[in-house]
């Protein structure tokens, strides 16, 4: 995941890099005679590298937009903070002086794609920078059912 401009200009730099690399190797295995499937084949790790690459400043990109998209599932809300700091076009440093915590603090929370994180943690964050969250469950649970053990769920 790209974090920070610097990164982004590196990934476009590499993609670029990436681009011609692929066109010449294509042309060294055209050279060889290989065609079709087997062309496919072989360049497969190349295109597929690029491709995941393109992904990545595709994704940073719709960031600094502010294009988020809907966070489905709790185990993404780190990638999310990190793309709400990116959309608030903040550096790591401004990030953490809004929170009031480290610079540091925030590198090894976004390192980690704040794996772990609590939901107080979550909550000041989403406060701090005025974003609302709203939470839907999708599929309501339509009958009762037998808890496994009763002294952790009353």
């Amino acid at each position: 995941m790209i974090r920070s401009e610097k990164e982004y200009q590196k990934a476009v730099e590499r993609l670029e890099e990436e681009r011609k690399i692929m066109a010449h190797q294509r042309a060294h295995f055209e050279e060889l005679g290989h065609t079709g499937e087997e062309m496919e084949r072989l360049m497969q790790p190349l295109i597929s590298f690029h491709y995941q690459l393109k992904e990545e400043v595709d994704a940073y990109e719709g960031m600094k937009r502010g294009n988020l998209g809907t966070l489905r599932e709790f185990n993404n809300i780190g990638r999310w903070l990190i793309g709400v700091r990116i959309a608030l076009g903040l550096s790591q440093k401004e990030f953490a002086d809004e929170l009031g915590v480290s610079e540091s603090q925030v590198s090894r929370d976004e390192n980690n794609e704040y794996h772990g994180i609590t939901m107080d943690k979550t909550q000041r964050i989403l406060e701090t920078f005025n974003v609302r969250f709203k939470a839907e469950i999708e599929e309501p649970v339509l009958k009762p059912r037998k808890v496994k053990n009763p002294l952790l769920f009353p």
